[in-house]
């Protein structure tokens, strides 16, 4: 019978690029996201490609309840689930004062507390079995303290403790976790993003930012990232760093004053 992955923030970006391998890779797909229409898209793409149609759920991992029927469902369809990816997440850019105590829910929610959501509702499955795998998609601001990226780094310091903790715990049970951790990665993430500033010029300013940094063509792509993740199941790795981020985490442990004034240079906008 063939493997199944549910993969979460399924509609587009790292999630679409992780479905597509996946799916050629010859496992079932249980797709999440929050808007129906994105995944049906995602799926119809597939089907084009001549894949298996994949079960397809709208659930927003903010939500405890969504995140239990995701997982019943998924149960229910298919059985047995193999690996688990998180990534549903959110960006974040500004200075920290300008971050309401909301957008702090919003971040943290969504990209730590999602994370513990399905893992929480999956895991008596895993250890029932005595097998699985997890995958949580981090970022390099998980590793690297970055200026102006409070919020976001917090939560991905956050998914990092998460990580490594559980990997204590579950390997000796037979159950595989590993993180992710990409740089800026060419996606269609700023459709979400959060952007604050001392006022609207601000938060344009920092729009275009990083906007401006998009185009750059070194920045790695969703299909690195997917490879990554691939790279982490097949071999059951506790760790990948995606391309640059290499460099990102090697500079910071050799020179950790550098990296955090590099931040606070290139990141501060106009805001002081």
């Amino acid at each position: 019978m063939a493997p199944t992955v549910i993969i979460t923030g399924a509609s587009q970006g790292i999630g679409k690029a992780t479905a597509l391998l996946f799916s050629r890779k010859g496992y079932n797909l249980v797709l999440a996201a929050r808007h129906a229409d994105s995944l049906a898209a995602t799926a119809q793409e597939l089907q084009s490609l001549g894949r298996p149609a994949p079960l397809t759920i709208t659930c927003d991992v903010k939500d405890p309840s969504q995140v239990d029927t995701l997982v019943k469902n998924a149960l229910e369809h298919y059985a047995e689930i193999d690996v688990l990816v998180n990534n549903a997440g959110i960006f974040a850019s500004g200075p920290v004062e300008q971050f309401s105590l909301n957008d702090w829910h919003q971040i943290i929610d969504t990209n730590l507390w999602g994370y513990i959501h399905t893992i929480h509702a999956l895991l008596p499955h895993f250890l029932q079995r005595g097998s699985g795998t997890i995958v949580n998609v981090s970022s390099i601001g998980g590793k690297v303290p970055t200026a102006y990226l409070v919020p976001y780094c917090t939560s991905k310091f956050g998914v990092t403790g998460l990580t490594e903790s559980l990997q204590a715990e579950l390997q000796p049970k037979g159950i595989s976790v590993c993180g992710i951790y990409p740089n800026l990665i060419k996606s269609s993430f700023m459709e979400r993003a959060v952007f604050r500033g001392k006022d609207e010029q601000g938060v344009t300013g920092r729009r275009q930012q990083l906007d401006n940094m998009l185009k750059n063509p070194v920045i790695e792509k969703p299909e690195d990232v997917a490879n990554a993740i691939w790279d982490a199941v097949k071999h059951q790795k506790s760790e990948v760093m995606v391309g640059s981020a290499n460099v990102s985490q090697g500079l910071y442990r050799l020179f950790p004053g550098l990296m955090k004034w590099v931040s606070q240079q290139g990141l501060k906008n106009q805001d002081k």
